[in-house]
C-alpha cells in the first residue's frame, strides 16, 4: 500500500522555505527500478543533468552503474570527483570549453572522458588540442534524428565524418550518439513508432560503418521518454536522467514508467491578499518557469489550487471561497520540470523517515567547480 503521506516533514518548523527537498530512499528505489528495466547494467549511461550532485552519483556507482553522461564541464568534473569510470560529455567542446575539457582529462586520469562531434572542423580542433597535450580523446558522432538542435543527419555525410575522424591522430572514434528528445508523446504506441522511425537511420549508419571494415560502433541513444524502448534493443547504451528524481511532467507523459517522485519544492503561505487569493513563497527563482503558469508546480497536498500569477519571489493562486488556508501553512510542490529547478538551488535538504537528515550540495549547478 502506498503511503499517501510519504512526503510530509514532521520537523517542518526547522525548514526555511522555499526549499528543495530530496528523499534518498526514493532515489535508491528509482536506481533499482532503472536497473530492473534493462537486461544488462553495462548498457546504462545515465545523464547527471538532473541531480548535479556527488551523493546521487555515488548511489549509482554503489549500485554498479559505471557509465555516465553529462552536458557541462562542471557536471563532468563532478563525475571525476566521484571517481566515475566512464564519462561522455554530450556537448561539442568549442573554444575555451575545449581547453577546459583538456584540463579536465588531465586532472582526473582515472576517469575515461569522451565527447561528441558533428562537423569536421570541430573534430580537427579537438584532435589538434589533444595532440598538443599528448592525448587521444574518444569521440562519438552526434546525430540529428529529428530534434534539430545539434548533430549531423545520419547518412552519407555522417559516414564521411566518421571516416574523417578515424584518421585524425588526436581522437579515437568510438560510435554514434542519437538523442531523440523531441519524442515525448503521452501515447506510448505513438512514442514507440516515432522512436523506431528515428532510430532506423542510425542503425543503417552503424551497418554502413561495419561494411567499411570498422569495428561495430557503439550507439548511445535516447533520454527518459524513449528509455524503455531503447532498453529493448540489443547493445544500445541508454541515457535517461530524470528517473533519479522524476517530476510532474514525466509522470504524466510517461505513465508506463514506475519511477517515484523523489524531489519536491516546499513552500509556505505568506499572505492572503484577497477572499480567494493565496500568496506563496515560490517564485521564478524557486521553480523552473519555462512552461506556462499552470504547468510549473503541482501541490501534492493542495491539488485544487489554480495558479494566477508568479513573479521572482511570489506565486499567487486561487482557492475556493471560504477556504481554510492560513498564513504559515505548508505546501509540498512537485515541479513539472525538475532538472532546471535543481539548478536554482545550491543545496537540497534530505528527508528520511519524515525528518530532516542532512543536505546534498548541487555542486554541478555552477558553470565552474575548479576547472
Amino acid at each position: 500500500m502506498i503511503d499517501q503521506n510519504w512526503y510530509t516533514i514532521s520537523d517542518i518548523e526547522k525548514l526555511d522555505t522555499p526549499a528543495l527537498v530530496i528523499y534518498p530512499q526514493r532515489v535508491k528505489e528509482n536506481i533499482n527500478i532503472l536497473k530492473g528495466m534493462i537486461d544488462d547494467i553495462t548498457r546504462l549511461r545515465p545523464h547527471v543533468k538532473t541531480h548535479k550532485s556527488t551523493e546521487a552519483t555515488l548511489l549509482m556507482l554503489q549500485a554498479g552503474i559505471t557509465k555516465f553522461k553529462c552536458a557541462t564541464i562542471a557536471e563532468a568534473e563532478m563525475l571525476g570527483m566521484s571517481n566515475a569510470p566512464d564519462v561522455l560529455l554530450a556537448y561539442q567542446p568549442i573554444g575555451p570549453k575545449l581547453d577546459r575539457f583538456i584540463q579536465l582529462i588531465e586532472a582526473y586520469p582515472n576517469t575515461k572522458y569522451s565527447c561528441i562531434v558533428d562537423n569536421s572542423k570541430a573534430a580537427q580542433n579537438i584532435s589538434d588540442a589533444a595532440l598538443k597535450h599528448s592525448l587521444q580523446i574518444i569521440v562519438y558522432i552526434d546525430l540529428n534524428v529529428g530534434m534539430s538542435r545539434t548533430g549531423i543527419t545520419p547518412g552519407s555525410e555522417a559516414l564521411q565524418l566518421y571516416m574523417d575522424c578515424d584518421v585524425l591522430r588526436g581522437i579515437k572514434i568510438a560510435g554514434l550518439h542519437a538523442y531523440d528528445g523531441h519524442i515525448h508523446n503521452a501515447d506510448l504506441e505513438i512514442r514507440i513508432k516515432k522512436c523506431n522511425e528515428a532510430f532506423e537511420p542510425v542503425k543503417r549508419l552503424q551497418q554502413y560503418i561495419k561494411q567499411k571494415d570498422y569495428p561495430e560502433p557503439v550507439i548511445i541513444a535516447g533520454g527518459s521518454p524513449t528509455f524503455p524502448i531503447h532498453a529493448k534493443r540489443k547493445d544500445v547504451e541508454c541515457s535517461p536522467g530524470t528517473f533519479i528524481y522524476w517530476d510532474r511532467g514525466y509522470s504524466l507523459i510517461c505513465a508506463e514508467q514506475p519511477f517515484l517522485t523523489a524531489a519536491l519544492v516546499v513552500s509556505r503561505v505568506i499572505s492572503l491578499p484577497g477572499e480567494t487569493k493565496i500568496c506563496l513563497d515560490v517564485g521564478h527563482k524557486s521553480v523552473s518557469a519555462e512552461n506556462e503558469l499552470s504547468k510549473r508546480i503541482f501541490f501534492l497536498n493542495a491539488p485544487e489550487l489554480v495558479m494566477t500569477g508568479q513573479s521572482e519571489e511570489h506565486l499567487v493562486v486561487d482557492a475556493v471561497k471560504d477556504h481554510r488556508y492560513k498564513v504559515g501553512d505548508i505546501l509540498y510542490g512537485l515541479p513539472y520540470h525538475v532538472c532546471p529547478t535543481i539548478a536554482l538551488y545550491e543545496r537540497a535538504i534530505t528527508i528520511e523517515n519524515n525528518e530532516i537528515s542532512g543536505e546534498w550540495l548541487n555542486i554541478a549547478r555552477d558553470r565552474k567547480i575548479t576547472i
